[in-house]
């Protein structure tokens, strides 16, 4: 059965906001209802890494916000530390980076809070039967949430081909020892050259992974993988930055592991989720980057629904059917070509569309509802 999808451009017939079309498409959406009175929602998104201008308009998010209470909900803005060293690996950054960003509670009316706590180790681990994985480590606070709303930047990826709601969900909705299992199948790997013998990743370490390593003529530390539970709080504490994820895990795999994630926040709160992609300043990759690059094709909208993977679905076809902007990395690309397959050949983005629908998270199969001024 094909799923709904709701859908606006950016064009306007009358002097109005375009804000106007965000609470158009939430009321298509038909939230009423949904959560108890008092019930509190995270708004999920991505905050932008320091750099980057390519994430969320705050006004965006403001919109929701406001349209949340006009339910009677406590919404709150939400997103879990990064597994790499950068401007949110730890609460503290991660809150001055969304802040600097404009996520400010001035401008966009909620609170914001790191649902995996100070250095991303507060996690509930949650097991479900799925052909992968067997347990999932999520951040606690996305857990406990009453509901979920989640707005997410649509844009290529570098590991998945496109970043849409799965990956906001898989990925951003897992605390750094769920991020690890998806991204890597062994130890952290501490660099020789960076490596101070400081031990302050021996000092956070829960099972005493990290040890002096002997027989060098450097004092220096060494991971050992036998004791390693792959929690990543070595990553996350190391002055020096010397310790690195080994990003091995093969892209299919990695695909499954995402959506295998998002089924495990998004099942449990089935009809209490719901999904907005914003189709603007589609940029090549993720929002991670201190950067953005140029956008690969015109602004096309925002997109909304109950259902993750008709959301993405629609996302994707939209991109592919516009044509590549001049001076992009798809300028080549005509209308209906698959701009994500130009960017990166080597993965096979239906994978985690396939998987997720296999997991009962919704269809492939769409109806597009174009909403009118």
């Amino acid at each position: 059965m094909a799923s709904r999808v709701f859908w606006v451009d950016l064009h306007l017939k009358k002097k109005a906001s375009l804000l106007e079309k965000v609470t158009a498409l939430l009321s298509a959406l038909e939230m009423k209802g949904r959560f108890r009175p008092g019930a509190l929602v995270g708004v999920k998104l991505h905050f932008g890494e320091a750099g980057n201008l390519a994430h969320l308009r705050p006004q965006w998010v403001r919109r929701v916000v406001d349209h949340l209470k006009g339910l009677g909900v406590k919404p709150f803005l939400t997103d879990t530390n990064t597994l790499y060293r950068g401007s949110r690996s730890d609460a503290v950054s991660h809150l001055e980076t969304a802040i600097a960003n404009g996520f400010d509670y001035a401008v966009v009316g909620a609170p914001l809070i790191v649902a995996d706590g100070l250095r991303g180790n507060s996690y509930e681990r949650v097991e479900m039967d799925f052909p992968v994985l067997k347990e999932f480590f999520l951040a606690k606070e996305i857990v406990r949430a009453d509901g979920l709303v989640v707005l997410t930047h649509f844009k290529g990826h570098e590991l998945s081909a496109f970043g849409g709601a799965l990956k906001n969900v898989g990925m951003g909705c897992a605390a750094r020892k769920g991020k690890l299992e998806q991204h890597s199948t062994v130890a952290p790997k501490i660099d020789k050259k960076l490596c101070v013998a400081c031990g302050t990743c021996a000092e956070f370490c829960p099972v005493g992974a990290p040890e002096p390593a002997k027989g060098v003529k450097k004092p220096r530390y060494r991971i050992n993988e036998k004791r390693c539970i792959g929690c990543g709080e070595c990553i996350a504490v190391c002055p020096q930055e010397a310790i690195k994820v080994q990003w091995n895990e093969k892209a299919e795999l990695f695909m499954r592991k995402m959506a295998e994630y998002a089924a495990a926040v998004i099942l449990p709160k089935r009809g209490r989720v719901f999904f907005l992609n914003f189709v603007l300043q589609v940029s090549p990759a993720c929002d991670c980057y201190p950067f953005n690059d140029y956008p690969l094709v015109p602004d096309l909208g925002i997109l909304a629904s109950e259902d993750p993977v008709a959301l993405d679905q629609a996302s994707v076809d939209l991109v592919n059917q516009a044509a590549g902007l001049p001076g992009s990395k798809v300028e080549a690309c005509g209308p209906g070509e698959d701009k994500f397959r130009r960017l990166y050949p080597e993965l096979p983005w239906e994978i985690t569309l396939d998987h997720a629908e296999k997991l009962g998270l919704g269809s492939r199969k769409y109806e597009l509802i174009k909403l009118e001024e």
